[in-house]
């Protein structure tokens, strides 16, 4: 981002705030108050997020709690982010407040930013946080961050490794090993079985 900044206002005053950035002053509150770190909240906890603020949405939009027009506004910003990169706007530092409440408002005001450059005005707290605290928000987000790796992640490479000893397996039917039992020597087993529980075992797991 550019140098040049715009001034946004919250219950604390004004703060400055790079002037291309989608997130407002509780976001930039955040990264002044926790610049103690470079890391980031991981893409996949935000990719979380962003889903369940566009289900709060879907959600109030069918109650009728929430105008037709915010609904729609935020839906299509929250596709608009997980669709594209837009890492550069969730600057928040890894290490902040327990609850992760920057975090949550980062989201909040970026969504609400994307609805504003399209002409919809769309509070952060009043509509896209709407019906929410940090304090549920935050770990359903961890729960649903949890789901993905285990889906997109975990499974495909217990999948890969379950493939792996299998096929293994056929080929070392000739070779013997010394068994291992408590971490001492047992008695002779073929590689191919060893590896075939392997297998077996990650199977029963998965």
């Amino acid at each position: 981002m550019s140098g040049k900044t715009r001034e946004e206002t919250d219950s604390m005053g004004v703060v400055e705030v790079p002037v291309q950035a989608l997130y407002g002053a509780q976001t930039q509150r955040a990264v002044n108050n926790f610049s103690i770190s470079e890391e980031r909240m991981p893409l996949i906890f935000l990719k979380a997020l962003i889903i369940l603020k566009r289900s709060g949405a879907i959600a109030h939009g069918s109650l009728g709690t929430l105008p037709n027009k915010q609904v729609e506004a935020i839906i299509e910003a929250a596709d608009q982010l997980l669709e594209g990169d837009f890492s550069i706007h969730f600057p928040v530092s890894l290490y902040q407040t327990g609850s992760g409440t920057s975090t949550n408002m980062n989201v909040n005001e970026v969504i609400s930013g994307i609805a504003k450059a399209k002409g919809v005005i769309v509070n952060p707290n009043d509509h896209v946080n709407k019906g929410q605290s940090s304090n549920d928000i935050i770990p359903t987000a961890l729960y649903l961050c949890s789901l993905m790796l285990i889906r997109d992640t975990i499974i495909p490479a217990l999948d890969h490794f379950i493939s792996g000893c299998q096929t293994r397996s056929s080929e070392f039917q000739s070779i013997i090993k010394t068994g291992r039992t408590h971490l001492m020597d047992a008695l002779p087993i073929k590689l191919s079985d060893e590896l075939t529980c392997w297998a077996y075992q990650m199977s029963d797991a998965r």
